[in-house]
């Protein structure tokens, strides 16, 4: 098995590493503190320039063509320099992968365009609801069937980037009386649509630059044109959807962790306590030992899943266990860099105290820690079945 990257992969991520740091790590902490979306829509920009909202978009709809692993990888360096540039752009390549995968001709040829260019600053994935987070098929939105098309009625929540969103993919209800999860179809619905009200930014723990709010469809008209895929299938596709999803977070979060880790590694050999730097005592080294193979764990495992997207195999196990690896990983790393800083990494002025906020949703969005336990869990006794 060959574990390098191509050229391509490599120019990819050399790409992405030198935009993170000449230019996302340098707002960051600002975008951080004062949750300025200019700062975020210009990093969006700039990403969008280097194709980094398409990678995996064919280039004849103005995406890259590079793949999942090319993605994970660009993902993991802009996560090392600003978790929340690089959520943004890992939902809408979400977004731009979905209308790829299951959108008609029409479809892909208006939006991913869009999506791919920076036209559309970015698109939003309108799956979770308040009471419908780890299960989905309980949603309430609905989309009635009116003549010409569809209303769609109800609330989505913590949607990013839904403040400046081009587009929005809808889930809702149009067969009431389907089994559980069989009635749910799948709409792209333009942020400009009469109906459509952004809630007020949520107050969060980290990731504080990325937009995050409630969107209220009420009677948003769509046209037939708007359905994406088949009708009722909706639940197929975001079942299959957030599985490329979840290696695009864990991928994130190793960015997150590999950064307090490289942070405090340096910050150790510097810090003299008892008259010779910390780094020298054997309680930090193992400390460091033990969080960067569990990073390497992570990478590979993110390497794997990807890999198999990119060459059409059932990955769906092998996503879920990156992104649980990394996530809770990402997070010990954090926590680690924290201590080895002592008190200085509570303090705001260094970065550490960021990427302990920053990892933690990690093992929440995407499908928590426990539903990918669920999910592990289930294939490998469907395998043995």
């Amino acid at each position: 098995m060959n574990l390098q990257l191509n050229d391509e992969q490599l120019l990819i991520q050399e790409t992405a590493r030198r935009i993170a740091q000449s230019k996302i790590s340098e707002s960051a902490a600002e975008l951080d503190r004062t949750k300025d979306l200019s700062l975020l829509i210009d990093n969006c920009k700039a990403l969008a320039e280097l194709g980094f909202m398409g990678l995996h978009i064919d280039a004849t709809y103005g995406g890259s063509d590079a793949g999942t692993v090319a993605f994970s990888v660009a993902l993991t360096e802009i996560g090392r320099a600003c978790a929340s540039t690089a959520v943004t752009m890992s939902v809408t390549n979400m977004v731009a992968e979905v209308i790829q995968s299951v959108g008609s001709e029409e479809q892909k040829q208006y939006y991913l365009p869009k999506l791919c260019s920076g036209e559309f600053k970015a698109g939003s994935f309108c799956l979770t609801e308040s009471g419908a987070g780890s299960d989905p098929a309980s949603m309430l939105t609905k989309a009635d069937r009116v003549d010409g098309g569809y209303c769609i009625t109800g609330t989505k929540q913590w949607i990013t980037s839904a403040k400046f969103a081009g587009v929005f993919v809808v889930w809702a209800v149009t067969d009431s009386r389907a089994p559980k999860g069989k009635g749910i179809s799948c709409f792209l619905v333009d942020s400009d649509n009469p109906g459509i009200q952004i809630g007020p930014s949520e107050h969060k723990m980290g990731q504080q630059g990325s937009a995050t709010n409630e969107v209220h469809f009420d009677q948003v008209f769509v046209k037939d044109s708007a359905l994406l895929g088949q009708l009722n299938d909706g639940f197929r596709i975001a079942v299959s959807e957030l599985a490329g999803g979840r290696i695009g977070v864990g991928s994130l979060a190793l960015g997150i962790g590999l950064a307090a880790m490289d942070y405090a590694s340096g910050y150790v050999t510097e810090r003299h306590q008892f008259g010779k730097a910390i780094s020298d005592f054997q309680g930090i080294q193992w400390m460091m030992s033990d969080r960067y193979t569990e990073l390497e764990a992570s990478r590979l495992l993110l390497m794997s899943a990807a890999d198999r997207k990119d060459r059409g195999l059932n990955f769906a196990k092998e996503a879920s266990m990156a992104k649980l690896f990394a996530t809770e990983k990402a997070n010990s790393a954090c926590y680690t860099a924290l201590q080895m800083l002592g008190g200085y990494g509570y303090m705001q002025e260094y970065p550490v105290e960021r990427y302990c906020r920053d990892a933690r949703i990690t093992t929440i969005y995407e499908g928590t820690s426990e539903i990918q336990r669920v999910i592990i869990s289930r294939e490998i006794l469907r395998e043995l079945g």
